[in-house]
């Protein structure tokens, strides 16, 4: 499971990515709700934990702009503000959890499962269309006129990413960011374009009129044509 974390406070932060990567999650934390509406538009997250008070954006305006763009991604809002008007306001506005600081790690760790779970119930037949092509990504499978091919998972978080911003160029900093977290190294950095070359040649071979098209200096952005 993939997580976003948008809180500003870095030492709670830190602890918090300590704690979730030890229980096997995957996760990017950003430090203000700029950064953090931009990488939760990328709808590649299974939860997002979102602190109320960022510099930059606060973050119920980041959840408002989230759920105006029809992203459905789950949200925990973390936050000193404990008056019932503050909650209702959080949960009015799209949130599905609300959680008060000082908290205890195991109560997160349960309300992350419980979203988790129904998050996947959620995506399980949500399959995205492009052209003719429907790729399915709980399975990492991508179908056009009855033929089928898996992809690597690589691969399917790759074309999902794209998928979502279709017709946006991302930059190959962002799709690291996204696919690979923020840690990746130089070497994946260099080596990117083979998985793209990989993910081209399936969606060749399915003649499915969608292309991935390389923008020289600047990244990669996905077409129908």
């Amino acid at each position: 499971m993939r997580l976003l974390l948008i809180e500003d406070e870095v030492m709670l932060s830190d602890a918090l990515v300590y704690i979730l990567k030890k229980n096997n999650y995957s996760v990017d934390a950003v430090y203000d709700g700029i950064s953090g509406e931009e990488m939760a538009e990328t709808q590649i997250y299974d939860v997002i934990i979102l602190d109320r008070m960022l510099p930059g954006k606060d973050g119920i305006d980041v959840l408002k702009h989230i759920r105006k763009n029809k992203i459905q991604t789950p949200v925990i809002i973390l936050t000193a503000m404990d008056s019932v008007y503050n909650r209702v306001e959080g949960l009015d506005n799209g949130a599905d959890d609300y959680l008060i600081k000082p908290f205890s790690t195991d109560e997160l760790l349960a309300r992350i499962r419980a979203l988790g779970r129904r998050r996947l119930d959620f995506i399980q037949d949500e399959n995205i269309k492009l052209s003719s092509l429907i790729f399915d990504p709980m399975k990492g499978e991508i179908e056009c006129n009855g033929n089928k091919i898996k992809l690597t998972a690589k691969e399917s978080q790759l074309l999902e990413l794209l998928a979502r911003n279709k017709n946006q160029v991302l930059s190959k900093d962002q799709i690291l960011d996204r696919v690979w977290g923020i840690d990746s190294n130089v070497e994946m950095n260099n080596n990117i374009e083979v998985y793209f070359s990989y993910l081209r040649k399936k969606l060749r071979e399915l003649n499915c009129n969608v292309i991935i098209e390389t923008i020289r200096g600047i990244g990669y952005c996905l077409k129908e044509v």
